[in-house]
């Protein structure tokens, strides 16, 4: 972990000499991203750990496009977390800077923070906001360490002390996700409170306080994540072929969808996965 921060820090600083492209960028296009299997105490807790090394030079229009899922954040010394998004986040990155990051798994996110996603929909929320003086205290510790990779492993170990505290993620927001994540095209909310054994409106109270929003808006969100991990894997694909292989009705259908959620033509989005 700590040569790979190294590396994309040394490669951020080299594209800060290739003249930026127009329009948005997404965020995994913009400097050098890395993700890393967190320690054995948070992996029911977390999916991920992350880097993101933002190129130097004048700041970068950046999307960050929803994906259904909630992160805590240190950047810029400053513990937060970034709520569920419904269309792309346009973050102000600082040229130069590392972002750390942890995804937390489907349903996992609520017995950490507290509130229901509901409530930090498309927001950045300081994470003192929800715990007080224990994130400034962990702030503090992460202050005193100067290079980020000993940041990113002393963020690791001091939410590793916490987790036989918290909650179990949810199996049933897990279930939800799981259900609406799956590629193959055709309906896939039809039947889904039958399957899970449970009412339409506890599958849509489920669904707010875990994800933020309803299962609609949640198999809108991994619908075009699915077109994300097609595209990037087959990207000679035409557009037509991806809308229909991602569970779109038409091509015009994937179109209208890429531009109400993260704010491109797909042509563009398509584009820039290729490159």
């Amino acid at each position: 972990m700590t040569a790979g921060l190294a590396g994309a820090m040394a490669e951020a600083r080299r594209d800060g000499d290739a003249a930026p492209p127009a329009g948005p960028v997404l965020a995994g296009r913009a400097g050098h991203y890395r993700e890393w299997t967190p320690s054995a105490a948070l992996r029911p807790h977390f999916g991920c750990a992350w880097s993101h090394a933002v190129p130097q030079g004048p700041p970068l229009p950046i999307a960050v496009v929803p994906d259904g899922c909630v992160d805590l954040l240190w950047q810029d010394g400053r513990l937060a977390v970034a709520g569920p998004d419904v269309t792309a986040a346009r973050p102000t990155l600082r040229p130069g800077s590392i972002l750390l990051g942890l995804r937390f798994r489907p349903g996992a996110a609520a017995p950490w923070l507290g509130p229901p996603m509901s409530e930090i929909v498309g927001r950045s929320v300081d994470l003192a906001d929800l715990w007080g003086p224990r994130a400034h205290a962990l702030s503090t510790r992460l202050q005193d360490v100067p290079a980020p990779a000993a940041q990113a492993a002393l963020l690791d170990a001091l939410l590793a002390t916490l987790a036989p505290a918290v909650e179990a993620p949810d199996g049933e927001a897990a279930a939800i996700f799981a259900a609406l994540r799956r590629h193959a095209p055709g309906p896939k909310l039809a039947g889904l409170a039958d399957r899970l054994d449970c009412s339409e409106r506890t599958l849509r109270r489920r669904s707010r306080e875990h994800f933020g929003y309803g299962p609609k808006t949640l198999d809108r969100i991994l619908r075009f994540q699915g077109f994300l991990a097609l595209a990037r894997r087959v990207p000679a694909s035409g557009l037509a072929g991806l809308a229909a292989d991602a569970g779109y009705a038409d091509q015009a259908h994937l179109a209208r969808e890429v531009r109400a959620l993260c704010g491109m033509t797909a042509a563009a989005l398509l584009a820039q996965l290729g490159a």
